[in-house]
């Protein structure tokens, strides 16, 4: 009876170091995904507001750049794709695009 005691408290020990061995590497693992994800980077620039602001400023005005830069281009290249529909003098779709092209025209 008291050997059987002794064997069960054994186990119980046994198996408690097996949870905190699995606990500990799953602790590990955790910790090496977090370093490659560079959240503790990513911690740090939420820390500093200041340095969250001129990025976030900065980034906000290189995609309105961008926006327009691309608006612009595209815009383009259809009133040049639609000049060269109205010189194929297609009789409906060529006088509505001739209207377009001249409203665009008259606006610069």
């Amino acid at each position: 009876m008291i050997l059987n005691k002794i064997r069960r408290k054994k186990e119980k020990e046994r198996e408690k170091t097996e949870k905190i061995n699995i606990l500990s590497k799953l602790i590990e693992q955790l910790n090496n995904i977090l370093q490659e994800g560079n959240f503790v980077e990513l911690a740090y620039l939420l820390g500093n507001k200041k340095e969250m602001f001129i990025r976030n400023f900065l980034a906000g005005i290189s995609r309105g750049i961008g926006i327009g830069i691309g608006v612009t281009i595209i815009t383009a290249i259809l009133v040049l794709l639609l000049q060269k529909i109205v010189t194929l003098n297609i009789p409906i779709i060529g006088e509505y695009i001739a209207d377009i092209v001249e409203i665009v025209q008259k606006s610069r």
